[in-house]
């Protein structure tokens, strides 16, 4: 009975949260929070309603959806145009910051977590690298944070955990050489080139079949959606039959998908919006908005609560390192010769939450089981919980602050850096060059 339970006090809690969600929107209760903490409640912690033990299945399909979900969606929302528009700080932020993320994060894992082998404590770094946006939403919302930061960010969020996928597939299959897993080279083949060749090919053919359907009015509004949520779909079970990774295909779909679309010539389709995937995948964001919420909810029960009971200063360290100066330390480096000021520097390098690809990434390394399993499981729960806790209750306060900093700043300095994207839209703008 206790799982019918579970399912009850999660739909309680979603209901909850739906009717208040724009009132706590601005507070620093944030969704991820109140799903952790009624996670918590229901977990071996609590009320023992749900645990791994009881459903490891449903635990692990649940955060496997809602990440392929995610991959999809924010993949297909990028556009070329926003890369070139926002210029140098997302690109900075993925080439220079995220590597740089990824080794701090294994060099500093050495010492403070024993026990762990060469490989393993490279995956802590890899999985501990992908940025969460949901986690500190208010951050990147807030309007008065100019656009300029406000859009690395949503952009550095949204590429950077498909980024990651290729590196932790790899450290994954290196860790699991010689104890029966495939190795690096066959998982590179299948899992990289096959998994992403899957996911281009299938995600350009939706994209084809959505824009001429509906050029010649032939769907029902209803079903567009179905036909989009039906490309990860495909594509993940594709990859999966071809043992190479769904989540990279999923990726991968999300991006040919989005660019399709985009491809469509103006005014030849009766439905102009069908050129912004933002419209067509409507439903699946809503969706993985839902799994999302429900994965952190499982990840407060069956993952941060186990992972509490046997806490050590050493996964607590190590969580408040990976939280600062192993995502700050970087990103100041990637950003050297911007002439960003300081005080956004520390706001790009602190607003680097982590989230549910950690999770999910953190989970299929546990079900590897490598040597010292338990140790990574519990380093990445306790860094992901403290990033819930933290990012989420500082972003509406530091977002005020920035923004206010911001706006005195930019009165004495109107060329302010950043502020390059408003002064681009400017009528009196100089040309490029100029």
């Amino acid at each position: 009975m206790s799982s019918q339970w579970a399912v009850v006090v999660s739909g309680g809690a979603l209901t909850a949260y739906g009717a208040f969600s724009r009132r706590l929107s601005t507070t620093v209760v944030s969704g991820p929070l109140v799903f952790v903490l009624v996670g918590l409640a229901i977990g071996p912690l609590g009320l023992d309603l749900l645990s791994r033990a009881k459903d490891p299945e449903v635990t692990q399909a649940l955060l496997e959806a809602a990440l392929v979900l995610l991959l999809f969606t924010d993949a297909a929302a990028i556009r070329a145009w926003d890369l070139r528009r926002e210029g140098f700080l997302p690109v900075r932020l993925l080439v220079v910051g995220l590597p740089g993320t990824i080794v701090l994060g294994w060099l500093l894992a050495w010492p403070l977590l024993p026990g762990l082998g060469v490989w393993e404590l490279a995956l802590v770094g890899i999985v501990l690298s992908p940025t969460d946006a949901a986690l500190g939403q208010q951050a990147i919302s807030d309007k008065r944070v100019p656009a300029l930061v406000r859009g690395g960010l949503g952009i550095e969020s949204g590429l950077n955990d498909g980024m990651a996928l290729p590196f932790f597939v790899l450290a994954l299959a290196a860790a699991g050489e010689g104890q029966g897993h495939p190795g690096v080279a066959e998982t590179f083949l299948r899992a990289l080139l096959l998994s992403g060749v899957i996911g281009l090919t299938v995600g350009r053919f939706g994209a084809y079949a959505l824009r001429w359907s509906m050029a010649r009015d032939w769907s029902g509004p209803d079903w567009r959606p179905i036909l989009t949520l039906a490309v990860p779909a495909v594509t993940y079970g594709l990859c999966v039959a071809g043992d190479g990774s769904g989540f990279i295909g999923a990726w991968a779909a999300g991006l040919a998908f989005g660019s399709g679309l985009r491809r469509a010539p103006s005014g030849r389709e009766p439905h102009g919006d069908i050129q912004d995937p933002g419209q067509s995948t409507s439903f699946t964001e809503h969706l993985g908005l839902l799994l999302a919420s429900l994965s952190f909810l499982v990840f407060g029960a069956v993952i941060l609560g186990p992972a509490l009971q046997h806490l050590t200063w050493r996964t607590v360290l190590y969580a408040v390192a990976s939280l600062t100066v192993v995502r700050m330390l970087p990103v100041a480096l990637a950003l050297i010769g911007t002439r960003l000021k300081p005080a956004s520097l520390a706001y790009i390098g602190w607003f680097g939450p982590r989230g549910l690809a950690s999770l999910v990434f953190g989970l299929l390394a546990f079900e590897e089981q490598l040597p010292g399993t338990t140790l990574l499981s519990d380093a990445i729960a306790v860094t992901v919980g403290l990033s819930v806790l933290l990012h989420g209750a500082s972003a509406p306060f530091l977002g005020k602050r920035y923004g206010e900093w911001f706006a005195k700043t930019l009165r004495r300095e109107p060329r302010l850096r950043e502020n390059m994207l408003a002064a681009d839209k400017s009528p009196d703008a100089r040309a490029p060059g100029s």
